[in-house]
């Protein structure tokens, strides 16, 4: 059956047939410094079948996957450095676990089936606990059969607040998910297709920002917003314009930055990417600015639109506060005394597809290809001791792009095609764009067994995948 969008519409039609749609969530009045009610002590989160009204009223219902009733879950918060406890239900009919992506905690807790812990069985609980040294953006999504669990809606953004946040007047927050939907709004069946799991993955025709197709997001002039950005898709790449606005970036992946403008005037962000903005609302009353992602040129859309009120501005001049957010107790590498490693990522479309026949592998890394749900009887790709500097240079030889995903650890970008990246670029997953080498630098000082892939769900699960081992 071919993939078309709902009843055919238009470009700029569908992307409308959502209605107006405010993207807040449950945020703070105008006029006061956003915060948030963090989680409770204690939690239940439900996975289980449900349904989701993303394309519109006009439209069927669309027979999702999700936490607690929603898609995406419900944005769970907790204060840097206390605990968190959270008891997850499998209500599916097949095993799940719950990963949190990013998160620098025990590795017993990090949720990888077989790996980490054994899988939550239909009918059963399993008991997630642990105390985020790390103030930033982060999120959770499965890690058994993570193709078609986030494929179907299982993600949700999980924030971990500083004890001093930026002054801003509002808080946001966007999640990107990408799907696959029939002319009825349902979800495609057909995950796992040999040649999309050797291109560039299952690419959706139907973008949603908090489960539902976006449209104008209000705001006010002489307003300061601090936006949250989750890139939950399964494959899809982002690149962010903001027409006629300026966006600071003050984290990557949850890791705070040096507050700069996006390269190029765009935010790149590959699947499971994050990024902190602050955005001064610095246009007149009464007019509209896109947001588009012109990652694919030709195929350029508008995601969102920022709509200005039509009455007075908060204020005449921009906010005169710090955006810089404070640092997170990261350990810093020592470049001197690392230990050097080269991965190689080989593989898919024009890539060599000798793999193909092995296990229904597409892809390797150094020529080891791990499949599914990842094969624990495998030897490590690396063995590392414990509290040294690991160097590891990620280099490309596929002709896709990569977003190369590091459990339990967070790294520092150090140089890419053997030029210095400017600033402290810290973050836990990295674009590694085609025949492109990137270097990336950590202290090795979780101790366990940590998954390194690539977080497009099909080159993950044929063969991009293998563990890093932590003495």
């Amino acid at each position: 059956m071919p993939i078309t969008t709902p009843l055919e519409l238009t470009r700029r039609q569908f992307w409308k047939a959502g209605g107006a749609l405010a993207l807040a969530g449950a945020l703070p009045a105008r006029g006061h410094a956003a915060t948030a009610t963090s989680a409770p002590a204690s939690l239940r989160l439900t996975a289980a079948p449900a349904r989701a009204s993303m394309v519109g009223d006009d439209h069927p219902a669309t027979a999702v996957w999700a936490y607690g009733g929603s898609v995406p879950g419900p944005v769970l918060r907790v204060r840097q450095g206390a605990r968190f406890r959270a008891v997850v239900e499998n209500r599916l009919d097949e095993d799940t676990t719950v990963h949190w992506h990013g998160i620098r905690l025990p590795n017993a807790m990090d949720g990888v089936p077989g790996l980490t812990q054994p899988p939550i069985r239909p009918g059963a609980r399993f008991t997630y606990e642990f105390t985020p040294p790390d103030a930033g953006t982060f999120w959770y999504h499965p890690h058994d059969n993570s193709l078609v669990q986030q494929g179907r809606g299982l993600a949700g953004a999980l924030i971990v607040e500083e004890a001093e946040p930026p002054r801003v007047d509002r808080e946001l927050l966007w999640v990107i998910q990408d799907w696959r939907l029939t002319r009825d709004a349902q979800v495609a069946l057909g995950f796992g297709g040999r040649m999309e799991a050797a291109m560039a993955g299952r690419l959706g025709n139907t973008v949603t920002v908090n489960g539902r197709v976006p449209d104008d997001v209000p705001v006010r002039a002489g307003e300061r917003v601090r936006l949250r950005i989750v890139n939950a898709a399964t494959a899809r790449i982002v690149a962010l314009r903001f027409e006629g606005h300026r966006p600071l970036v003050v984290a990557l992946d949850g890791q705070p930055c040096e507050p700069h403008e996006p390269v190029g005037g765009r935010l790149l962000l590959g699947p499971a990417m994050r990024a902190d903005l602050i955005l001064d609302m610095a246009d007149r009353p009464g007019s509209r600015h896109a947001v588009i992602d012109g990652f694919h040129d030709r195929l350029a859309y508008e995601l969102v639109a920022l709509a200005y009120e039509r009455g007075a501005p908060l204020r005449e001049h921009a906010l005169d506060a710090s955006v810089r957010l404070p640092p997170n107790p990261l350990p810093q590498p020592d470049l001197a005394t690392a230990e050097r490693h080269e991965l190689v990522l080989q593989g898919g479309m024009m890539g060599g597809m000798g793999m193909m026949g092995m296990r229904g592998a597409a892809w390797a890394i150094n020529g080891m290809s791990m499949t599914g749900k990842g094969d624990t009887h495998m030897p490590p790709l690396l063995s590392l001791a414990r509290r040294r500097t690991c160097v590891l240079s990620l280099r490309n030889e596929t002709a896709w792009w990569h977003p190369m995903h590091l459990h339990g650890h967070s790294f520092l970008v150090l140089m890419r095609n053997g030029t210095a990246v400017a600033g402290a670029e810290w973050g836990d997953t990295v674009l590694v764009e085609p025949r492109q080498t990137v270097e990336v630098a950590f202290v090795a000082d979780n101790p366990g067994a940590w998954m390194l892939h690539c977080h497009v769900m099909d080159h993950e699960v044929s063969g991009l995948m293998g563990v890093l081992r932590v003495a």
